[in-house]
C-alpha cells in the first residue's frame, strides 16, 4: 500500500509502508512540495501516487529508506533523467541533502 506523508508518519504508517519488502520502504520524495510517498514494491508506484497527487515529475527523485538503520539508499530508476540527472544514483549534493531532510523529517 502507498502512503502518502505530508507530516511525520506514525508507527501505524511506517508498517503499513513496510508490508510489502519488509526491512525496506520504495519512497519517492517530491523535493518541491515536501511531501512523499512510501510503500509498494516499486518506485514506480510511489512516483505515480505523487504525480496523482498534483507533483510534477522533474520536482521527484527515488530512493529506499531503511528504518531499522536510518538509512538512505538514492538509487532508483526514477531517477534516471537524460537532462537532469544521468545516474540512477542520485547526483547533485543538493538535492540529496534535501532528500535526506525531507526522509528523516517524516520517517526518521
Amino acid at each position: 500500500m502507498i502512503e502518502i506523508i505530508r507530516v511525520r508518519a506514525t508507527p501505524g504508517q511506517i508498517e503499513q509502508m513496510l508490508q510489502e519488502l519488509k526491512f525496506y520502504i520504495k519512497v519517492a520524495v517530491d523535493i518541491e512540495h515536501r511531501i512523499l510517498a512510501g510503500g509498494g514494491e516499486m518506485h514506480f508506484y510511489c512516483e505515480q501516487a505523487l504525480l496523482e497527487d498534483g507533483s510534477k515529475q522533474s520536482d521527484i527523485r527515488s530512493h529506499r529508506f531503511r528504518p531499522d538503520t536510518q538509512q538512505i539508499i538514492y538509487e532508483s530508476m526514477v531517477n534516471l533523467r537524460p537532462r537532469q540527472n544521468r545516474s540512477m544514483e542520485i547526483m547533485d549534493v543538493k538535492i540529496r541533502e534535501q532528500v535526506a531532510a525531507i526522509i528523516m523529517e517524516f520517517l526518521g
